[in-house]
């Protein structure tokens, strides 16, 4: 996930390239009108963009910055902007992650926390795996005293199409360890949910 990632600098898959003109041509389109005579290298480049996280390793993210640290307090960070896309739909769903985690003798870089959650939402995914494979990362990885990820999210497969609610949010949610005792979880999620004044 480099800070200067430039779209228009990947590869374009021709193949790609091609299902998507194909499938413009069949919905009744023209792919040779100006206005869609890029869009299929466009589409192309924007899927692999949204998808590149198949090509990324989450646990070697968060060992390329792990120190030794005695300190064995909660680490939050909450508030992680996310984009992923509905394996069912293959339309957006957002929203935020919420992360913390009990060190158990290692801490890791924070900016390492979202970018392992950029990596499992650049993906077909659906939320509650989601959460779960961004939870078992961290905990495989750190092996802290606990962990816990809250994610909520809108989705566009819900808002554009089917029930067509616009409002409706999706929370879904993973503890490991010793955020099962109902104390450390309700801290957690107060947490979560406060303003700092």
């Amino acid at each position: 996930m480099n800070d200067s990632f430039n779209i228009d600098t990947l590869p374009i898959t021709e193949e790609i390239k091609g299902h998507f003109s194909e499938v413009i041509n069949l919905l009744g389109e023209d792919t040779s009108r100006e206005g869609l005579v890029k869009t299929p290298e466009r589409a192309s480049k924007a899927m692999k963009f949204l998808t590149e996280g198949y090509e990324m390793d989450p646990q070697q993210i968060l060992q390329s910055a792990m120190f030794k640290e005695n300190y064995n307090e909660m680490v939050i960070v909450k508030d992680i902007e996310l984009y992923s896309l509905c394996e069912h739909h293959m339309l957006p769903f957002f929203g935020k992650a919420h992360i913390a985690y009990i060190p158990n003798g290692h801490i890791v870089g924070l900016s390492k926390l979202p970018r392992v959650v950029d990596v499992f939402a650049r993906r077909l995914q659906v939320q509650e795996r989601l959460t779960e494979q961004i939870l078992d990362c961290i905990n495989d990885t750190l092996q802290p005293e606990g962990v816990a990820v809250v994610i909520e999210a809108s989705h566009m497969c819900m808002m554009m199409r089917g029930v067509q609610k616009q409002n409706s949010t999706t929370t879904t949610s993973g503890f490991r360890g010793t955020f099962k005792e109902t104390d450390t979880r309700n801290e957690f999620l107060k947490l979560i949910t406060s303003k700092l004044s």
